[in-house]
């Protein structure tokens, strides 16, 4: 489901895996504000996983970029939101936020 508060939706990507807890979570986050993004699952594709590395200096996973920015992994996606960035950083916005 689509969210009809996107405005300007970024370019979300995720690699990660099917299974790890840490991808599952950081997908929900993204499925619960009804953000769609392509999902690189590393497990049935691999020959990603040198792209993801290369683009983010690290082999774990998840790894999560905005608009062709690195931001981490899950930890730091939930930090964005946690600090009322995330919503920003992914074009989520109201036309009535603001206004009386």
């Amino acid at each position: 489901m689509t969210n009809p508060a996107v405005t300007n939706q970024a370019e979300v990507v995720v690699y990660g895996t099917a299974r790890c807890p840490y991808c599952i979570r950081a997908r929900s986050l993204l499925d619960g504000k009804g953000i769609s993004y392509a999902d690189i699952r590393l497990d049935e594709q691999p020959q990603f996983r040198a792209e993801m590395e290369r683009l983010s200096n690290r082999r774990t996973v998840p790894q999560i970029f905005i608009n062709g920015n690195h931001i981490g992994g899950c930890d730091e996606l939930y930090a964005l939101e946690y600090a009322g960035k995330l919503d920003t950083a992914l074009g989520i916005g109201s036309q009535t936020e603001g206004t009386q």
